[in-house]
């Protein structure tokens, strides 16, 4: 009998291969399974994954690219648009920076001593090494990235140790002026005083690593708005007295002062008390108190500056954009732009504030307060109004083309004369349809230039209306915090059902806005796979580790740019139609963004990130308030954990890749 020989029995194979693949095809397509789908979920080998998907050690010889190339083998993800709009230069921008950031990070104990010491003037304080290993064993993602503590913490080397100790101790005494104590003695929590949830939920923090803190007192604001807005002038001179104190001595005591003199006592009865020089102001303009500390040529004390000179500081001339977000929340850039367009500025319901350069810790403050930033209690207490839940966060492409937005009438001061301009409300009427069908109601966005493809201008009289009927869901739930009562909103408003956060998540855009101070819902957006887009004037912990552009999109506290955004990443009308705005839709990039944000949040503010950042702001405070703050602190090299960071080393930047 004839052989066949090998090179023909594979041919045969093959063909044989192929036909049954072309049969089981037929076969499953008649059945009415979605072969696309499968198809598009066959696993592709990625870079720093291994085969069974998981992480893998990235191969040190792969050229460095933009951290998304690698975080998704689908080929959808790589599909963005190719234009000269101005968001793509910014997202580059914003990528540059964050693998600036990343490529930074010290990645061991001795490393980060050398950068503490090379960046502040100072050793670290007592307590520096159980930090580290406290911060490394809940896999902190950047050991380096507590500037806002730093910064915070600056001016308090100007006050003396016991002005500051007799401040904390006692502050809470007039239960009038909104302040909670929270007292630290032999390594655990003594007691709180003018006790409230707030304060509870701080003692919970702090439970996680008392034992290795100092006894101390801690004055926590109780109230939504911050309270220390210290003259300029003076700061000026409490941060120069900070700069001259700094020394690096080799040879610092790295413990604790015992027994120092005006902390709260039990039956004191010869107690050390400053004046802490409150005084109330609610319902007035704050940007009458707030001016003063900001710089004297600043756009908010000099009558020259131009409404045009700053916001050249922080927008983008051409779209509207925010280009600085830092500068975009400062009240001496932007205050007499917002000062009637906010209501915490224009009609505060509480304000109880000093003058006085006082230790009290806070959740948010405007950039021209001196308040003590901690995490908010909101962001780690278990509270379903403000947890990120699953449920409901689909996949990008399966959510809705939509932003939407739910809440109440907080913000300030409800009355008949001012609603219209505070916050929320300005919102809820910019992207009504109903409203935006004025003819007067034009607003600006980019248009496609007919003549050159992937080039934009200015389309500055776009009506709105029937893109924020289909892709706006913002609006009221309730009416709140009017006086005399809410009545005058009777015939505005058509309330909407609530929505639990996750429902919220089936829309690829949630906006987020302050309320009488800084919004809890931020985190949960942020870990959501939608897309972020912020508005606020306040200052938060996490802020120097969120990177606009990148993880969140930037917005206005005027929301002038609110439908640049929006059809940006949405689109709007067909190419080539006269006298119409023309804008490709950027899905992808929002896509990204969404993804990008999401795995981030799930990386920097989890509750162990907000335990690590206590953790450091009450050894670095505990320093500020001893007498011998100078001459004690952490002297080693940080060689002694070089066998600890072997054993446990630090995550790459980007899973290896820039």
């Amino acid at each position: 009998m004839r052989t066949i020989d090998r090179g023909k029995q594979q041919f045969f194979f093959l063909i044989a291969a192929i036909a049954a693949f072309v049969f089981v095809t037929n076969i499953v397509l008649l059945s009415g399974v979605d072969v696309r789908t499968r198809i598009k979920n066959i696993p592709i080998p990625i870079p720093g994954k291994g085969k069974d998907g998981n992480s893998a050690a990235p191969d040190p010889n792969l050229p460095k690219l933009d951290s998304w190339h690698h975080d998704n083998g689908k080929f959808e993800d790589h599909a963005a648009v190719d234009d000269q709009h101005p968001i793509r230069n910014y997202m580059k921008e914003a990528n540059a920076a964050f693998n600036k950031y990343e490529e930074s990070r010290s990645m061991t104990f001795k490393e980060t001593v050398a950068k503490y010491r090379r960046k502040y003037g100072r050793n670290p304080p007592p307590g520096f090494r159980d930090w580290y290993r406290f911060a490394r064993d809940k896999n902190v993602h950047n050991i380096d990235d507590f500037e806002q503590i730093m910064d915070d913490l600056r001016p308090f080397w100007g006050i003396e140790p016991i002005e500051i100790r007799s401040l904390a101790a006692h502050m809470h005494e007039d239960e009038t002026r909104g302040i909670s104590g929270l007292h630290i003695r032999d390594k655990k929590i003594w007691k709180l005083t003018n006790q409230n949830w707030r304060v509870e939920t701080m003692a919970t923090m702090v439970e996680k690593f008392v034992k290795f803190l100092p006894d101390m007192d801690i004055a926590m604001n109780r109230l939504d708005q911050p309270r220390i807005i210290v003259p300029w002038d003076y700061m000026q001179k409490l941060l120069a007295t900070e700069k001259e104190s700094r020394r690096i001595y080799p040879n610092a005591a790295a413990e604790w002062t015992k027994n120092m003199t005006g902390m709260l006592r039990d039956n004191d009865t010869a107690p050390i008390l400053t004046n802490p020089g409150w005084y109330s102001k609610p319902g007035e303009q704050y940007m009458e108190i707030a001016k003063e500390a900001c710089p004297p040529d600043s756009h908010a004390r000099d009558s020259s500056s131009t409404l045009a000179s700053a916001e050249l500081l922080y927008k983008d001339a051409e779209g509207g954009f925010v280009t600085n977000f830092n500068r975009s929340s400062d009240l001496c850039t932007i205050g007499p732009e917002v000062q009637g367009k906010h209501g915490f500025l224009f009609s505060p319901s509480t304000v109880v504030a000093s003058k006085k350069l006082l230790p009290v810790f806070g959740e948010c403050k405007v950039n021209v307060n001196s308040d003590i930033l901690f995490p908010a209690n909101i962001y780690y207490k278990d509270d379903d109004r403000y947890a990120y839940g699953s449920t409901y966060d689909y996949d990008w492409t399966d959510k809705e083309d939509s932003m939407i937005w739910r809440g109440v009438t907080s913000g300030g001061t409800n009355t008949a004369d001012n609603w219209m301009n505070m916050h929320r409300q300005r919102l809820a009427l910019i992207t009504n349809g109903t409203v935006m069908a004025d003819k007067d109601k034009k607003v600006r966005i980019l248009s496609e230039d007919p003549a050159n493809h992937g080039v934009y201008q200015i389309y500055d009289h776009f009506n709105s209306s029937k893109f924020a009927f289909d892709h706006t869901d913002v609006g009221f739930t309730e009416a709140f915090a009017c006086v005399p009562n809410c009545n005058f909103y009777d015939g505005v408003w058509t309330y909407k059902n609530m929505t639990t956060l996750s429902e919220q998540f089936e829309s690829k855009f949630v906006v987020d806005v302050d309320g009488h101070s800084f919004s809890g819902r931020w985190h949960a957006f942020l870990e959501s796979k939608s897309l972020g887009i912020k508005a606020t004037i306040f200052r938060e912990w996490h802020d120097s580790r969120l990177f606009a552009w990148r993880h969140f999109i930037p917005l206005d506290n005027r929301y002038d740019e609110i439908y640049s955004i929006l059809t940006y990443f949405i689109g709007y009308g067909k190419q080539g139609e006269p006298n119409e705005p023309y804008m490709p839709r950027h899905d992808f990039e929002g896509n990204k963004l969404g993804r990008q944000g999401s795995e981030w949040a799930k990386k920097v503010l989890r509750k162990e990130d907000v335990e690590i950042y206590m953790f450091r702001l009450l050894i670095e405070y505990a320093r500020l308030i001893d007498d011998n703050r100078d001459r004690i602190g952490y002297s080693g090299d940080g060689s002694e954990l070089d066998k600890y960071d072997a054993k446990h080393p630090m995550s790459p930047a980007n899973g290896g890749h820039a």
